[in-house]
């Protein structure tokens, strides 16, 4: 069987990097992406992949990435939208976006839709890396920017329930012409995330309590099993997993109106930087 083309993002490091070597191990053709150029660079060489270099706080690049990819891979059997993380302080992107809410949901979203031809013509399955912090998150549709009542905690809970959010519609809209889906919470996993936040979490990936944490191998080890486990048979599209089971994510999850609603405004958010180019009109 011919390998199949598996595109990772936030790969240089963590459960990313930990997954691309391993599905590269096992003979699939696996495609890094990450925001370092070096860390990225080093992991490519070291599995002998290609790689690509994008930063998910500048929607310009993320569809520079989406064009690149188009062009060099004509099937895309695998995305894991897997790149994210915990911020510091509310601060604006150059898309005029919440810097938390862009990274961990409007990127990945604005990746899959750019790619939605060659995925639903290679029947692809997307995986999206969301956390068991989605139960502390809360989705208000009018301030999805975070003006009011910010918090770096609030903030990235509400990131990761926009990917199940997202994962849910996605499957609704696209499930009859190929897609298949999940999200997962992987873990909390000993690696730099939220290392350089000023959550309260980032004390347990800088301290002792670090060797308590699951090691990058056994938090990529869901997605893994996503990626390569039969959709339908071993996993159902458009669920949220944790320890390759279904799981239990906070009750908004499953409001399927504000899970429509969050795509139609996601395509308003990732137009932002259309206007900023003036390719609009």
């Amino acid at each position: 069987m011919a390998a199949r083309t598996i595109v990772i993002t936030g790969a240089s490091d963590g459960i990313g990097a930990s997954a691309a070597r391993t599905l590269s191990k096992q003979g699939e053709r696996v495609v890094v992406v990450g925001r370092s150029a070096e860390k990225t660079e080093r992991l490519a060489t070291e599995i002998g992949a290609d790689y690509f270099v994008s930063d998910f706080a500048d929607l310009s690049q993320v569809r520079a990435l989406a064009a690149q990819l188009l062009e060099k891979y004509p099937r895309i059997d695998v995305l894991a939208n897997n790149a994210g993380g915990i911020m510091g302080q509310r601060e604006l992107t150059v898309d005029a976006c919440e810097l938390t809410f862009q990274v961990n949901h409007l990127a990945p979203f604005l990746l899959t839709t750019e790619l939605m031809d060659v995925l639903t013509a290679s029947n692809a399955t997307v995986i999206n890396t969301s956390s068991a912090a989605n139960g502390f998150g809360r989705l208000d549709l009018d301030d999805l920017d975070s003006a009011r009542n910010y918090s770096t905690n609030r903030a990235y809970g509400t990131g990761k329930l926009a990917n199940i959010l997202f994962t849910a519609e996605l499957h609704h809209r696209y499930g009859a012409e190929g897609i298949t889906t999940a999200a997962f919470h992987p873990g909390v996993v000993a690696t730099n995330f939220a290392a350089a936040s000023s959550s309260p979490m980032r004390h347990a990936y800088k301290t002792f309590l670090n060797r308590f944490l699951l090691r990058p191998e056994q938090g990529a080890d869901t997605l893994v099993w996503l990626a390569t486990a039969k959709p339908g048979q071993d996993w159902v599209s458009g669920a949220y997993y944790a320890k390759r089971a279904l799981a239990k994510a906070n009750k908004q999850a499953y409001d399927a109106d504000l899970a429509r609603e969050l795509w139609d405004r996601s395509e308003e958010m990732v137009s932002r930087d259309l206007d900023k180019l003036g390719h609009r009109g």
